[in-house]
C-alpha cells in the first residue's frame, strides 16, 4: 500500500479541479433538504430532522473545495440551557482529531533535527521510560500510527473541571490522580495495529522532553499560529478568555451534561479545542503541502509520512488512510465526553470536510452530512455519482 500511495501522489495531477462546483448556497439547499432519489434511511429527512432524531443540539461544518474553504454552515445551539446558537466561532472539543495535529508537531521536530522518526523512543525520553518488557524498541513512527505494541486501546474519559489532573508520567503509569490504567506493551512492535491513545501520549512526552517546552506552546508556535488557527488551543484547562465561545457537552438524549465539558490533560490525544473552519485550515495545509504548494510547517517529503500507512493497519503518522470508492482519503474522527467530530480530505484532490458536534449522537449525524456533501460536490468516494 505504501508504494501504491506514493505512485498515486506522483501520478495524479495536483491541480485545481476542472469542474465548476455548485454555488455554496445552492449546495447547502441540496444538502440540508430531503434527498432525491430517496434511498430510504435518512434520505427523506432534513439535516435538522436528523439532528433531532439523534438528539444532537448543534453542529458546525466547513467544506473544502479546490484547496480552500468554500463555505461554512451551522445548525442548532451550542448549549441547550442557554439556547446560544452555534456560530463559526463556536469552539468544540476535537477529541481524537487532536492526534493528527500532534503528529504534525512531532514531524516538525523531526524536520528540525530534534530526533528521528525511527529512533528508539527511550533515547528521546528523559522524564520517563517505556517499560519494554522484552518487546521493544518502539519509535515515534510506531507510536503515532498505533503499531507500537501498546495495548491500552485508550480512549480517555477526561476529568471534571476543578479536579486534580495527572502529570503525563502519572497518566502513563496509571497512578493517582490518573483515571485510566497503566500504558503497557502487550506485543512486539509492527505485529498488529491497535488504537492506542496511550501511545500518542508517550510521543507527546517525548516531544516535550526533546524540545523543552510545554506541548500546548509547541503546538501553538509550530502549528496553530503558522496555519492561522486563531480560534484553537491545546491548553488544558481551556483559558478563561476562550471559554465564552465554547459549545457544551450533551448526552445521547440531547440533555446538557452535569458540567459544561471535561478537561483532558492528554492533550496530544484528545485535548484540542477548535472550530470547524480552523480544523479545515489544518486539513488544507496537509493537502497543499502534499501538492507542493506550501512549506508553512513541513516540507513535501516530511508530510508524506502523514498519508503513508505504517506496516500493518490503515494508519499513517497521525491520519487513517482509506480508499473510498475511486479515491484515497486521509481522515480522523473524534469522540470525547459529549462531543463527536470528523474530518476527511482527499490525498491528491483539493476537497474535504470538517464537522463538529456537541452531542454523543453526533457520529450518525456526521456520517449523514458527509454522504450528502460528497454527493453534491462530486467526490470520487462514490463509485458512481448519485443522480439528483
Amino acid at each position: 500500500m505504501r508504494a501504491f500511495l506514493a505512485l498515486l501522489l506522483i501520478s495524479i495531477p495536483l491541480t485545481p479541479l476542472a469542474a465548476a462546483p455548485p454555488t455554496f448556497d445552492g449546495a447547502m439547499q441540496r444538502i440540508e433538504g430531503p434527498q432525491f432519489p430517496n434511498r430510504q434511511g435518512l434520505d427523506p429527512l432534513t439535516i435538522q430532522q436528523i439532528m433531532a432524531r439523534f438528539h444532537v443540539p448543534g453542529i458546525s461544518i466547513a467544506i473544502i473545495y479546490d484547496f480552500q474553504i468554500v463555505g461554512t454552515k451551522n445548525w442548532g445551539t451550542a448549549d441547550v440551557e442557554t439556547s446560544a446558537p452555534v456560530t463559526d466561532d463556536t469552539l468544540f472539543q476535537a477529541a481524537s482529531m487532536s492526534k493528527p495535529v500532534a503528529a504534525m508537531a512531532s514531524l516538525k521536530a523531526v524536520q528540525l533535527g530534534k530526533f528521528r522518526l525511527d529512533q528508539d523512543i527511550n533515547t528521546i525520553l528523559t522524564s520517563w521510560k517505556v517499560p519494554y518488557g522484552g518487546f521493544g524498541p518502539v519509535t515515534p513512527r510506531m507510536l503515532m500510527s498505533h503499531t507500537s505494541g501498546t495495548g491500552d486501546g485508550l480512549g480517555f474519559p477526561g476529568y471534571a473541571p476543578g479536579t486534580p489532573l495527572p502529570t503525563l508520567p502519572q497518566l502513563l503509569e496509571g497512578v493517582a490522580p490518573s483515571n485510566t490504567p497503566k500504558v503497557r506493551m502487550v506485543r512486539p512492535p509492527l505485529m498488529a495495529a491497535q488504537y492506542s491513545g496511550g501511545g500518542v501520549e508517550i510521543q507527546q512526552l517525548a516531544l516535550t522532553d526533546a524540545v523543552g517546552k510545554p506541548f500546548s506552546q509547541i503546538a501553538q508556535d509550530w502549528i496553530l499560529a503558522p496555519i492561522g488557527m486563531r480560534h484553537s488551543s491545546f491548553e488544558q484547562p481551556l483559558p478563561l478568555r476562550m471559554q465564552p465561545y465554547t459549545a457544551r457537552a450533551h448526552d445521547e438524549a440531547g440533555k446538557a451534561m452535569n458540567v459544561r465539558w471535561h478537561v483532558y490533560p492528554e492533550q496530544g490525544a484528545a485535548g484540542l479545542w477548535t472550530t470547524a473552519s480552523d480544523y479545515a485550515r489544518f486539513m488544507i495545509e496537509v493537502q497543499k503541502t502534499l501538492a507542493g504548494r506550501s512549506t508553512t510547517v513541513l516540507n513535501r517529503a516530511m508530510i508524506q509520512n502523514m498519508v503513508t500507512p505504517v506496516g500493518v493497519g490503515s494508519f499513517a503518522v497521525g491520519f487513517q488512510i482509506q480508499q473510498k470508492g475511486e479515491g484515497w482519503y486521509f481522515q480522523h474522527g473524534g469522540s470525547n465526553w459529549g462531543f463527536r467530530s470528523n474530518a476527511i480530505a482527499h490525498v491528491a484532490k483539493g476537497y474535504g470536510m470538517v464537522i463538529m458536534t456537541n452531542g454523543d449522537g453526533g457520529g450518525q449525524v456526521a456520517s449523514a452530512v458527509l454522504d450528502r456533501v460528497a454527493a453534491v460536490y462530486g467526490w470520487d468516494m462514490l463509485d458512481k455519482a448519485i443522480l439528483r
